[in-house]
């Protein structure tokens, strides 16, 4: 089957590309402009299905603006282009869509969260779940916050978990999110993909913050002090870091949607594919952190060591 992807080249979508090929199909990747109708015809022609995986995903707040063109806009693009030639579409959603909701099942509500990243997926939400109502063949998943090896662009969550490493961390909101392996995520897509229909959540395990500082402990071996402070205390200063940051060049690593997220501390009920152990993804991204210089042999610890055995 040829599976035409948008956001064939990000973190999730690299490694659902794999999967894909892994299962057999074959894919075609979207080199153009989301948002361009006619882009998005081309990429579909001749298609016999799509997985739309396109978007920005940033708590910073200078990107607002592409994340509601390639998040809402770009949804609507893919969708109608998708339903125009009467493809069976999987859109990429996100947990986050559905917050400020603390339970998360198919049936819960489209959020109406007040972050910027969230209220984009909110939006694209809306939309995917319009077609839904219509009766197009529109599948819905939505991954966990997302975490392994090979992340090309060092998003969002790989960033954390290197801040955290290198020091940069020594404050934690309390509360917590689902977390996953990306390449749970992917697996779970590339199986959809010929499977119309329906809204699925992606393999995770709820981590609270003192739960990950755990994990990420027990992996390298090192003592990484933080403290822990009451998130919804601190969603102030998030905003406050949000201002300054639309005028500080330098990107700001407390950032508000982090410290929302687990304010949330969102936990999903739907059943869902069975998660990798939480020490090995951590371990799986320090190492492959490690191989490519984004961290010393001490930011990385036993890690580091049993490279070198």
């Amino acid at each position: 089957m040829l599976v035409a992807v948008t956001g064939g080249t990000g973190f999730l979508g690299t490694h659902t590309v794999s999967a894909l090929h892994a299962a057999g199909h074959r894919t075609r990747l979207l080199a153009g402009d989301v948002t361009d109708r006619g882009a998005v015809d081309e990429l579909l022609r001749g298609a016999d299905a799509v997985l739309h995986a396109a978007a920005v995903y940033s708590f910073d707040r200078r990107d607002r603006a592409k994340m509601v063109r390639t998040n809402e806009a770009g949804t609507r693009t893919v969708l109608d282009a998708a339903r125009a030639a009467g493809l069976p579409v999987t859109h990429v959603s996100t947990i986050a869509a559905l917050f400020p909701a603390a339970e998360l099942e198919a049936e819960t509500p489209v959020g109406t969260p007040k972050e910027p990243y969230a209220a984009s997926k909110a939006a694209a939400e809306r939309v995917a779940r319009a077609h839904q109502a219509d009766g197009a063949p529109v599948t819905i998943v939505y991954p966990p916050a997302l975490i392994g090896p090979d992340d090309p662009r060092l998003g969002d969550q790989t960033t954390r978990l290197r801040n955290a490493l290198r020091g940069l961390m020594p404050i934690w909101p309390s509360g917590g999110f689902p977390l996953g392996d990306v390449r749970d995520t992917a697996a779970l897509l590339a199986t959809l993909v010929d499977r119309p229909g329906g809204r699925h959540f992606g393999p995770n395990h709820h981590l609270s913050t003192a739960d990950y500082l755990t994990a990420l402990r027990e992996v390298t071996g090192r003592a990484l002090p933080a403290a822990r402070l009451p998130a919804r205390g601190m969603l102030p200063l998030g905003r406050l870091v949000d201002t300054l940051q639309l005028a500080w060049p330098w990107h700001l690593p407390a950032e508000y949607g982090a410290i929302y997220t687990c304010a949330c501390d969102a936990h999903v009920l739907a059943p869902t594919e069975q998660a990798r152990p939480v020490t090995e993804t951590f371990a799986d991204t320090v190492r492959w952190l490690y191989e490519h210089g984004h961290l010393s042999a001490r930011m990385a610890g036993r890690i580091a060591d049993r490279a070198h055995v």
